[in-house]
């Protein structure tokens, strides 16, 4: 096997949602400039070129106001699965394993293997800081697109203003309008709903040989077991 069909097998998962994740944002740039061009021309004004379009506000707000819902989705299930459980599904811990663990069963410190990261053996901050650095990156990605959203949405938001002939608000003001906490709500809700769907379906339906089911023949009260 060659250096390139090993990297490919080693990296499918990521490469193939990455590939598709360019796609999908190549085609919403497309569909959201002419969608937006078709009110600029209805209002009488200049519709946007490509470039126009992608470093304006009305894209970027499109994007991250999606992004930020799904890091939140990411970030509450990382740290919400430390401490909740749901019997029989393969999302949850063992019942009775709520909670952060052991050092012996989390294997760091003095309990690290030899191919265990550097930063396992570590003690003090730096222990602290890698034991829950998956959250905390989720939390900081969240965040970031959270503030984008914000500013790109308040963009957006006074350049329709002013198209009305209406006075542009501040920044607090924005994130305190209906605007924004329509855009942002109708995504969390759509994400936690995933969730918790994914969540009780994984407890009675099965997709052979995904390790988001349990195996097909496994109980539904079985938890923590992967296909």
């Amino acid at each position: 096997m060659s250096r390139a069909t090993g990297f490919l097998r080693d990296n499918g998962l990521t490469l193939a949602f990455g590939t598709a994740f360019l796609l999908a944002l190549a085609g919403q740039a497309a569909a959201g400039r002419a969608d937006l061009n078709n009110q600029l021309v209805a209002a009488g004004l200049q519709p946007l070129d490509v470039a126009g379009y992608l470093t304006g506000s009305d894209f970027a707000v499109d994007v991250t106001e999606n992004w930020q819902s799904e890091y939140l989705q990411f970030f509450l299930y990382i740290f919400g699965t430390v401490w909740l459980l749901q019997r029989g599904s393969p999302e949850s811990k063992e019942m009775g394993k709520a909670g952060t663990e052991s050092d012996r069963e989390q294997k760091i410190g003095p309990h690290a293997t030899a191919d265990s990261p550097a930063w396992a053996r570590a003690r003090g901050l730096r222990l602290r800081f890698y034991s829950r650095s998956l959250g905390i990156v989720m939390a900081v990605f969240f965040l970031g697109s959270w503030t984008s959203q914000s500013i790109s949405g308040w963009s957006a938001y006074n350049a329709e203003q002013l198209r009305d002939l209406q006075a542009p608000v501040r920044w607090g003001q924005y994130v305190l309008s209906a605007d924004f906490w329509s855009r942002t709500l109708q995504n969390w809700q759509s994400e936690l709903l995933a969730v918790a769907s994914m969540a009780i379906l994984s407890v009675y339906l099965r997709q052979r040989g995904s390790p988001e089911s349990k195996p097909v023949g496994a109980a539904h009260a079985s938890t923590g077991i992967e296909g």
